[in-house]
C-alpha cells in the first residue's frame, strides 16, 4: 500500500471518527432529558420514555464499538499494520479496506469468525 493510499484512509477514518463522535454527544445530550417521574407522566408514556432510552443506549454502544474500531485503524496505520489481517497476517485486499476502512481481518477471516460467533448462540 502506497504512502499516499494510507493517507488517504488516516483522513476518511479521522473524518469518519469526528462524524461519530458528534453524533454520540449529541445523542447522550439528548438523552438526559428524559422525564421518568411516575407523578407526571403516565404509564404509557414512561413505557414510550423507556423504550426510546432504550433504544438510543444501544445506538450509543454501537457507535462507541465502531469508535474504537477506527481508533485502532488509526493506530495500525501508525505502526504499520494497517491493511494486514490481524488473523492470519495476510493483506486485506483494498477494495474491503475502500468499503470497510477500519477493518482488521480478510474477509476469509472475518467470515470464520462470524460463523465461530453464530454457532456458539
Amino acid at each position: 500500500m502506497t504512502n499516499e493510499q494510507l493517507d488517504q484512509f488516516r483522513i476518511q477514518l479521522e473524518a469518519e471518527r469526528a462524524s461519530l463522535s458528534k453524533t454520540l454527544a449529541a445523542s447522550k445530550e439528548s438523552a438526559k432529558g428524559m422525564e421518568l417521574d411516575q407523578t407526571r407522566v403516565g404509564r404509557l408514556s414512561r413505557m414510550d420514555a423507556l423504550q426510546s432510552q432504550a433504544i438510543s443506549q444501544g445506538a450509543n454502544r454501537q457507535i462507541a464499538a465502531e469508535l474504537e474500531q477506527i481508533r485502532t485503524a488509526l493506530e495500525r496505520i501508525a505502526s504499520g499494520d494497517y491493511g494486514t489481517c490481524v488473523s492470519c497476517g495476510k493483506e486485506i485486499p483494498l477494495i474491503r479496506l475502500e468499503i470497510y476502512p477500519w477493518a482488521d481481518t480478510c474477509v476469509q477471516c472475518a467470515q470464520r469468525n462470524s460463523s465461530a460467533s453464530s454457532s456458539k448462540s
